[in-house]
């Protein structure tokens, strides 16, 4: 029996799914990768994640925040900044979210290859 069976979790309709929902997206691991070493201010993030849009980052920020994995800090400045830092909620998701960036690190030519060999079986 799976682990997730032992622990009672329909995978239908069961919490991991919302979760992943929420935090799996491209846009959502690419800003918790940019603020896990330390705070960071939206435009930094933006040039960091260069192929992000306003619109998506700024989505993105508030739905890392509402699930609380991320704070917002507004500073008393002209023109006021602001500066987003991971939660202990948001430290404790980094560990398993790095091991999944080592994966595919080591994995990433493997992948490809599949799918060079699916692209050729599919043409054949």
């Amino acid at each position: 029996m799976a682990e997730w069976q032992a622990m009672g979790l329909d995978l239908h309709n069961c919490p991991i799914r919302s979760i992943l929902d929420q935090v799996a997206a491209k846009w959502p691991v690419l800003i918790l990768l940019e603020v896990h070493q330390e705070p960071k201010r939206f435009n930094m993030l933006l040039r960091a994640i260069p192929d992000i849009s306003r619109r998506m980052l700024t989505q993105g920020l508030r739905d890392l925040e509402q699930n609380g994995l991320l704070t917002r800090t507004l500073f008393d400045t002209r023109p006021p900044a602001v500066e987003y830092a991971l939660t202990a909620l948001g430290r404790s998701l980094m560990d398993p979210l790095l091991a999944l960036v080592d994966w595919a690190a080591l994995n990433r030519a493997a992948v490809a290859e599949a799918h060079r060999l699916y692209d050729s079986a599919r043409q054949a």
